[in-house]
């Protein structure tokens, strides 16, 4: 089977009546550029019909994925799960919930050029409650100021970036509210484009204040602390000058003979050793 240009990795728990529409729209958005995609659905152990309803897709359409984690772990470990489990050159990310907009997608991906690695989704018009978008923003506010960070919108999951960045990235519970940090301190150039944000319609939103600011501010702190101790993979070049030849080889020393033989034939008078 050949390898799709993108893959497009989804999160979902308990998502069941967002995901044929999610799926068609995908389609609708990636279809005018001919892109090879496969969509990645990624059920973090989903207790309402979405087993069904995916499993149904994956039967209609062999672009359609599907993995199903044992239990509930998180979006984290869905994401982990998607990344390691991607197949295109690209990926992109974005929530099952309808609320990230896949017409989106095309422009992310044109934004991706040769100076960049990762396009960040800006949410321009928050659909959202004032307690989310305010607590969002404070949380923003802090993460930035403690991790140097000047991303926008941590809180945004539509991205597009080179799969190889996230193929290795160090991955807990937690990641997912800072992996624009995570994968600019393994060398990635981030570019941030404004998305469209639109209301969600249809089940529940998996968080709020009460269940992730202490998470948040245990992972805030254990990401500084990768920070400061972060070895840079990248960071190494090989010297090949050093290494096709090393120090004291033969071509060495058959190098200096034909030299000393080239003095005594020119001349020279030959060295006290050769005298003794």
């Amino acid at each position: 089977m050949s390898r799709p240009d993108l893959s497009v990795v989804v999160p979902l728990f308990n998502e069941a009546e967002n995901l044929r529409p999610l799926a068609g729209e995908i389609a609708a958005a990636l279809a005018p550029g001919g892109l090879d995609y496969e969509l990645l659905f990624v059920d973090d152990g989903s207790t309402d019909a979405s087993p069904r309803v995916l499993a149904e897709l994956a039967a209609a359409d062999r672009r359609v994925r599907v993995l199903r984690l044992a239990r509930n772990s998180g979006q984290s470990a869905a994401l982990c799960i998607g990344f390691r489990h991607a197949r295109g050159a690209l990926t992109a990310t974005l929530d099952a919930d309808l609320q990230n907009d896949p017409a989106d997608l095309p422009g992310m991906l044109d934004a991706l050029g040769d100076d960049c690695d990762v396009v960040c989704g800006v949410r321009a018009r928050r659909r959202d409650s004032w307690v989310r978008r305010v607590s969002s923003r404070v949380a923003n506010g802090v993460r930035n100021r403690l991790t140097g960070e000047s991303i926008t919108d941590v809180g945004c999951t539509l991205r597009v970036l080179r799969t190889e960045f996230v193929r290795e990235l160090p991955m807990f519970t937690g990641m997912h509210r800072f992996l624009p940090t995570l994968l600019r301190m393994d060398g990635a150039r981030i570019r941030e484009v404004p998305v469209n944000h639109r209301p969600r319609l249809h089940g529940e939103a998996k968080y709020n204040i009460r269940n992730r600011i202490w998470r948040a501010l245990v992972d805030l702190f254990a990401v500084r602390w990768m920070q400061k101790r972060w070895i840079d993979r990248k960071a190494v070049e090989e010297v090949r000058e050093w290494t096709s030849r090393p120090s004291g080889s033969s071509s060495d020393s058959s190098d200096r003979a034909s030299s000393s033989a080239a003095s005594s034939s020119s001349g020279s008078p030959p060295s006290a050793a050769s005298g003794a």
